[in-house]
């Protein structure tokens, strides 16, 4: 197989799995916090349970987080040597940033959000809760920055020649604050938000089903819902938003997400359909115009369309763009439907007498995580050919040293690893959602400690 190609099959694994983990993880820090606010406030026991609950499942994901995005920085080397010149200004910068603003933070407060329960003041403990909360937030700020400047790079200038060029930011907050960062890092904040926010509802809609801790699942499942709601609302304003950027400065790759080809025409909405990139057609269900209304608010309005470009400036792999997109958006109004007709049965007073829709709230903890994952290939798949936007294709990026079997072998061990990982770290998210927050017959008030401890060697 082609080395291009492999290198590219091989980051987009490594970073697919990673980013199972850092959503989850930047979702339950805010429902952790919301948990361990109420239990200051209330002095309700049966928040701080909640709290120190979640910070144990919490304590899993950012673990298994944490070692699963160390590979990724190596196969920038590895892999990736012409790139990682060409963008190191930059990526130096934002990584630099990262680690004074969210690794400082997250180190000083982990200790204390893990190990300080019952060891210092409850509000000194929500601090800390708080403190690490804000250090997953600032690290996405810096990791969304610097693939944002990929898609719209601003701040910068060219130095050196060929093989030797490379980008050299000359305004920093210019970089900073590029024309999609502030879009798409809310794009990505809303996103693990309701991943972490659906996992809680996923788990207190099994207890409840099950008759298990009812009294405190219902209020967990209630601020949970909340959370969902404002947020998968929110996720429609913000897609939006980020898809109006999208058709100002990668007009490419929205025709890809709508299939769109003709040069200078009305464009269609797709609700679904299969893209026939020989025949520069789409076969589906559509509104007429409907992206036209969308971007220009005029149904006949023009949109440039993939012919407007040279064919080696066009995603390569357009129907793979238009299906990730449209799952994507399918998921999002999905998420909107189940938490609007959640809310409709609370103020019903009937919604935990709906069984059936508990139980689809049991599994829909993983459309938030497919959602995110499809809206990044979405955003990587649609910028091709271009690592670099309109300036580093990918062709020219990858390591010219490495050879296609070199690849291929670490890609298989990696998969092995991964899976491996996962394994575990299904085996003991089960593990610990069957203990519960704590036994039936008596409150758990083991120190926090040895929970954490049980959790990561598997002994919970």
């Amino acid at each position: 197989m082609d080395t291009e190609i492999l290198a590219r099959i091989q980051f987009a694994f490594t970073v697919a799995f990673h980013y199972i983990y850092p959503p989850l993880s930047i979702g339950l820090g805010l429902l952790m916090v919301i948990f361990e606010s109420i239990y200051v406030r209330t002095k309700k026991k049966e928040y701080h349970v909640l709290a120190k609950f979640w910070t144990k499942i919490f304590a899993l994901t950012f673990g298994i987080g944490v070692v699963t995005g160390i590979v990724m920085e190596f196969e920038f080397g590895t892999n990736w040597a012409v790139y990682s010149r060409y963008v190191g200004d930059v990526f130096g910068s934002a990584l630099a940033a990262e680690g004074i603003f969210a690794f400082a933070l997250e180190s000083g407060f982990l200790g204390v959000l893990l190990f300080g329960w019952n060891r210092v003041k409850p509000w000194v403990h929500l601090v800390a809760t708080v403190g690490v909360f804000l250090g997953s937030m600032f690290s996405a700020i810096w990791i969304v920055v610097a693939n944002s400047w990929q898609q719209t790079p601003a701040g910068y200038h060219i130095v050196g020649e060929g093989l030797n060029a490379r980008a050299e930011i000359t305004d920093f907050w210019a970089m900073v604050f590029n024309p999609s960062s502030v879009d798409r890092l809310l794009h990505v904040w809303l996103g693990a938000f309701l991943a972490g926010a659906f996992l809680v509802l996923s788990v207190h809609a099994y207890y409840l089903i099950k008759g298990r801790y009812v009294d405190i699942s219902k209020k967990a499942f209630k601020i949970a819902l909340v959370v969902a709601t404002v947020f998968s609302l929110s996720q429609l304003a913000s897609g939006h938003s980020s898809a109006e950027g999208v058709a100002v400065y990668q007009p490419a790759k929205l025709a890809a997400m709508e299939g769109h080809f003709a040069a200078n025409a009305p464009a269609d909405m797709y609700i679904l359909g299969w893209v026939d990139k020989e025949q520069q057609r789409v076969s589906g269900i559509k509104i007429p115009g409907g992206l036209s209304f969308l971007m220009h608010y005029n149904f006949n309005s023009p949109v440039t369309g993939l012919t407007a470009f040279p064919k080696d400036e066009r995603p390569p792999q357009v129907n793979a763009v238009f299906q990730f997109y449209h799952i994507m958006v399918a998921i999002g109004m999905t998420l909107i439907l189940l938490t609007c007709l959640a809310v409709f049965f609370w103020f019903k007073k009937s919604l935990f007498e709906k069984k059936w829709l508990l139980w689809i709230f049991v599994f829909a903890a993983i459309l938030p995580q497919i959602a995110n994952q499809v809206g990044w290939f979405t955003a990587e798949m649609g910028r091709q050919p271009w690592v670099v936007y309109g300036l580093l294709r990918t062709s020219e990026a990858f390591s010219q040293a490495v050879t296609s079997n070199q690849i291929l072998f670490s890609l298989i061990l990696f998969f092995a690893v991964y899976s491996l990982l996962f394994l575990l770290f299904v085996y003991l998210l089960n593990k610990k959602i069957k203990h519960g927050p704590y036994d039936e017959s008596e409150d758990d008030d083991r120190p926090l400690t040895k929970g954490i401890t049980e959790v990561l060697t598997g002994n919970a």
